[in-house]
């Protein structure tokens, strides 16, 4: 049976700042992402299976998404640890969804950072393929499992 790639787009909205950096970008600020996910298989061919022809029911990769990278970044605050970032422990009324990072949490390191978050959560027969993170509706950032090799 053929492989086949199946695609499914997600939108979140999350803020940032770049530790360090010499430009605007070491300001908090947000951006409306969006996050197409591609995975690859072979179509279930058992007709006795409810998913048969499916490679992956889409509300089962939607589920995976959304635990893994929707429900946890969305209007979410994220920084790199180096920062100092004991200012915004204690002030929840503004900051209760922050994630600090142990990278700098720019669109290149965050496709990387949701790919290792992906991988980890699909289906054993249901491979990551690619992943493209839309920081701006110019600007992306994409990952590969064919460049991981």
């Amino acid at each position: 049976m053929s492989k086949i790639r199946v695609t499914k787009i997600f939108r979140f909205e999350m803020a940032h700042a770049l530790w360090g950096y010499d430009g605007l970008c070491k300001n908090i600020h947000g951006h409306s992402y969006i996050l197409k996910v591609t995975v690859t298989g072979t179509p279930i061919d058992d007709i006795t299976d409810s998913k048969s022809g499916m490679v992956i029911d889409f509300g089962d990769l939607k589920n995976v998404v959304n635990n893994q990278i929707v429900e946890v970044y969305d209007h979410a605050l994220v920084l790199n640890n180096r920062a100092p970032v004991e200012n915004f422990d204690g002030i929840e009324e503004m900051f209760d969804r922050k994630i600090w990072c142990d990278f700098q949490p720019t669109a290149e390191n965050l496709v990387i950072h949701f790919a290792d978050l992906l991988k980890k959560s699909l289906p054993d027969h249901v491979q990551l393929y690619s992943l493209r993170l839309y920081e701006t509706a110019n600007s992306y950032s994409e990952w590969f499992a064919e460049d991981q090799l």
